[in-house]
């Protein structure tokens, strides 16, 4: 079965599949290797991780389809990625879809901020028309060679029209061909409960830790009908808080070692990046 079959009957099973992020090629490998069933391709950490910058609009088509083309080349499970607003207007979004599509993505998020967009879980964001919202969407929906591929639409009206409203676009969405649908930074514990009732279609929950939306344990909200619970950014802070505790170390002691059991043993690595694989295909052509 196709990555894209594959992730369509996860997300049609609507049993809270745990989705965590992946900002590069590593952690993707270390994503897969825990066992998790899929990944997110995660714009805010590419964003943060690669530019050293906070998720405002930074990130651009190229760099999202860079790393999506290499986390394709390295692992063999579902790949959802962040394409943000879709890059500019309903033609961008068309060619962002082509351009992901080719690059490995099994289901694209687009979402209806003004330009340029914001974390959705920091204040001062915005959103465009429902109309433009919607033209956005039917240009994803129509710009897909491959039926497979997914749709998810995101909308962040919540934070700026209330919830009604982005309930209502959520439905307009799906109505122009969405296949997943988002929600996003929704602040009571009674949301998180209710849009599985009010929206027909599978939806994503998005629990960022330390952001608007409670968290909510993800047998829960497999319990409430989610099909995919996001953790976008959970490997990069713990990887930033793990680099912290071993540079620490390292400036106050002026050493580090492995039995510290503050950083992952050599051959470990060295297992994650498939050096047997290598030295296997070196000796098969030396």
């Amino acid at each position: 079965m196709s990555t894209r079959k594959q992730l369509k009957a996860l997300v049609e099973a609507r049993r809270g599949v745990i989705v965590p992020g992946a900002f590069n090629a590593l952690s993707a490998k270390v994503v897969e290797d825990l066992g998790f069933e899929a990944i997110y391709v995660t714009g805010a950490g590419v964003t943060n991780m690669w530019f050293g910058m906070p998720d405002q609009g930074f990130m651009g088509l190229a760099e999202i389809a860079d790393h999506t083309a290499r986390i394709r080349d390295t692992v063999n499970v579902p790949l959802l990625v962040d394409a943000d607003t879709g890059f500019g207007n309903a033609l961008n979004v068309y060619h962002t879809v082509r351009t992901l599509e080719r690059a490995g993505a099994d289901c694209i998020q687009l979402e209806d901020q003004v330009a340029p967009k914001r974390c959705g879980h920091f204040n001062g964001k915005d959103v465009i028309s429902i109309e433009e919202a919607v033209s956005k969407i039917k240009a994803a929906v129509d710009a897909r060679r491959d039926p497979d591929l997914l749709i998810m639409a995101r909308t962040d009206a919540a934070a700026v029209h209330g919830f009604e409203a982005a309930v209502e676009r959520a439905q307009l969405f799906a109505e122009a061909g969405a296949d997943i649908l988002f929600v996003e930074a929704v602040t009571k514990a009674e949301e998180v409960r209710a849009l599985p009732q009010r929206l027909d279609r599978p939806q994503l929950m998005n629990m960022v830790i330390g952001g608007k939306t409670p968290i909510f344990n993800a047998t829960e909200l497999a319990g409430l009908g989610y099909g995919i619970v996001l953790y976008a950014n959970a490997a990069l802070q713990g990887a930033v808080m793990g680099m912290q505790k071993a540079l620490t170390v390292l400036r106050d002691e002026r050493e580090v070692t492995e039995a510290g059991g503050l950083v992952t043993p050599f051959a470990e690595r060295q297992r994650l990046v498939g050096k047997p694989h290598w030295d296997a295909l070196d000796k098969r052509y030396s």
